[in-house]
């Protein structure tokens, strides 16, 4: 998220939002131990010919919601339990709340024209939680399961999501039974939503019988092994009428949004609210892609309820970013269109250049991102990238914690959302542009993509510092100073100033790559792998019997002969001769870190040098609304955690096989 964390009560986050709501696990929830292959999906079967449901309509369902996980017991951020996300909002509003970020972030990211104004610290919302967040009371009515077995035990958990659609359906007077056609229940799929309106609802089950047609087969974080035979089922969409939900608006002009999602329009504004043309909030307009290219699609999470966070989106005095996208059921809102720049990234470069799309969230704490939101997402990712020439690859499609801070001093707070828990790989997935490699180690460069499922590294801080992080799959791998668990982790200057060592705080990304990121190969012992990164070499276990990173090949950067060391920025900016009279020269500051002949780093993009002057509300001052291009080019490089930007004239560039260990 783009703001300091806000001092927001357990209250807040779950409130009026029919289908927004954060959620957090207790600390120290343990993973569930594996089961057999087969036991689960007998679970499902039971099930479903206990309360008379196909199971394809129960898995496909279970699907959308979870991918069939438990995640140990923890709910989501829209206060759902289990594989059938049974949601108890009024449990999850008891849990104890604590703030992870770190210093504030100038979202905006521009010392020519630094934020002007905070929202308040705190913000009350007293209404108590909607139906949809609180179907674990119905589901133990209807099974006799108590709430914690239906929280926490996922045979209950799935009888009692068995239980909810069965009563959806007889109350739509629909046919019932587990051979039932599974056609007919569409109504009470896209009940079991949640959502207030008729076209977010039908998005949801859509979504689920596009599943059960396509089919799907995955072992659960739980260890069991569920499979969901294909079949070719066109749902009856006429009983979605008898639900009697709010009609969609018509979609205003302009908005943009793939047509199979659901979307509204909820915009940001642009305000003047203060004396000077100065004081205006809460983006800054443009007339993108013709003025300026856009080269990024930024991922955030939240960091509160959905309530909250389009709230936070209507305040002139505020930031922005560009789309919100709700946990529960997918529901997209824009807010700034794509032509304008959004405050959002903590740097001006990475904000001119990009589109913010925040998902109700949290990076650290014990909450879970639902399937829905996922789809919708990558539906939203896959339309801007066609529509705007984004290609899909990591080094375009970032998370808030890939963006580099401008200069020295800003780096330490740049935050960094979605965070580990965010699964690249699957979501690289929904944008049919899986993490590819060629099988072989010869290429000289690697693709970080672990088994989120087995991959579960020790972190601590989510709920309290130094205490352990509940064990869940992540999409971070972390790197060693040596080929050896018992190394130290590596240095990072801008995070550690005094020269320690990375530790395992949730926060402390400074020794830990993330699925879909490449990077030039350094070194190789046994099964261990050494990259690049940060000015040193990075080392993860990377067995052949269970890879962390796929082999692969690509363009890297290195010194040019007879240079020692180069410069490295956060931002790709013209050089001052490039400035027009009366505009001030935004000056190219190198970061904290070392580039060192040898080393090698993969190369994501060459872009000219470019600045967005944009410093009042009506563009009055000397070169506002205009892009300052220079002469100097830049080579975008995946130098750490965060992408980052040399002069190509310090670098060569070179197949990544060049000089790669053997």
């Amino acid at each position: 998220m783009h703001r300091p964390q806000l001092a927001l009560s357990r209250r807040i986050l779950l409130s009026t939002a029919l289908v927004g709501a954060a959620s957090l696990a207790p600390t120290g929830t343990p993973a569930v131990a594996a089961g057999s292959d087969d036991s689960r999906q007998q679970e499902y079967a039971s099930a479903a010919a206990e309360y008379g449901v196909p199971a394809s309509v129960l898995l496909g369902v279970s699907y959308l919601e979870s991918r069939w996980d438990t995640n140990a017991g923890a709910p989501s951020t829209a206060a759902g339990y289990g594989p059938m996300h049974l949601t108890d909002a009024a449990h999850v509003r008891a849990l104890p709340v604590s703030g992870h970020y770190g210093p504030a972030e100038d979202a905006r990211g521009d010392s020519a024209r630094p934020m002007r104004a905070q929202p308040p610290a705190t913000r009350a919302d007293d209404a108590p939680p909607a139906a949809s967040l609180q179907t674990v009371d119905a589901a133990e009515q209807l099974t006799g399961a108590g709430a914690g077995a239906l929280r926490t035990d996922p045979a209950s958990n799935i009888r009692g999501g068995a239980a909810l659609l069965a009563s959806y359906q007889k109350e739509l007077a629909g046919p019932t039974g587990s051979a039932s056609d599974p056609a007919a229940w569409y109504g009470a799929v896209a009940r079991y939503s949640g959502a207030d309106s008729a076209d977010a609802a039908a998005a949801f089950a859509n979504e689920v019988y596009a599943t059960i047609r396509t089919g799907a087969e995955r072992t659960t974080d739980d260890g069991h092994h569920l499979r969901l035979a294909a079949s070719a089922i066109d749902p009856v969409r006429s009983w979605l009428n008898r639900l009697g939900l709010r009609a969609p608006k018509p979609r205003p002009d302009g908005l943009e949004c793939p047509k199979d999602v659901a979307c509204i329009d909820v915009p940001a504004p642009y305000e003047q609210y203060g004396p000077t043309a100065g004081d205006y909030g809460n983006h800054d307009l443009s007339n993108r892609p013709a003025r300026q290219k856009i080269d990024y699609i930024v991922i955030h999470d939240t960091e509160g309820s959905w309530a909250t966070t389009l709230d936070l989106i209507k305040d002139p005095t505020y930031v922005s970013w560009n789309y919100t996208i709700r946990s529960a059921d997918g529901l997209i809102a824009q807010h700034v269109k794509t032509k304008d720049v959004a405050w959002h990234a903590g740097n001006w470069y990475v904000n001119a250049k990009s589109v913010g799309i925040e998902h109700e969230g949290f990076a650290a704490q014990g909450t879970w991102y639902t399937e829905a939101m996922y789809r919708s997402s990558a539906k939203l990712v896959s339309y801007l990238a066609r529509s705007l020439g984004i290609p899909l690859d990591r080094q375009h499609i970032i998370g808030h914690d890939n963006v580099p801070g401008t200069v020295p001093s800003t780096v330490r707070g740049m935050h960094w959302d979605p965070g580990p828990y965010w699964d690249w790989s699957h979501y690289f997935d929904l944008l049919h542009a899986p993490f590819r490699g060629i099988g072989a180690p010869a290429g000289g460069a690697v693709i970080i993509d672990p088994n989120v499922a087995t991959n579960r590294p020790a972190f601590t801080g989510c709920d309290a510092p130094g205490t352990p992080c509940p064990s869940r799959g992540s999409s971070a791998v972390i790197l060693h100073s040596a080929p050896s668990e018992d190394a130290p982790l590596l240095t990072d200057p801008g995070l550690h100033p005094d020269g320690s060592p990375t530790t395992m705080d949730i926060a402390d990304h400074g020794s830990r790559a993330s699925a879909g990121q490449t990077y030039a190969v350094a070194d190789r012992q046994g099964d261990w792998t050494a990259i690049w990164y940060l000015g040193q070499k990075g080392w993860f276990h990377n067995p052949a019997s269970a890879p962390a990173a796929k082999w692969t090949v690509g363009l890297v950067a290195t010194p040019k002969a007879g240079k020692a060391t180069i410069p490295v920025y956060g931002r790709a900016y013209p050089e001052q001769s490039a400035y027009p009279a009366g505009v001030p020269y935004q000056t190219i500051t190198p970061l904290q870190y070392t580039f060192s002949a040898g080393q090698r780093y993969v190369v994501g993009g060459l872009p000219l040098g470019e600045y967005y002057r944009a410093t009042t509300f009506d563009g009055s001052s000397p070169g506002d609304w205009t892009v300052i291009r220079g002469k100097m080019r830049y080579v975008q490089v995946q130098f750490g955690h965060r992408i980052m930007y040399v002069n190509l004239a310090d670098v060569d560039l070179l197949p990544s096989p060049v000089g790669a260990p053997r």
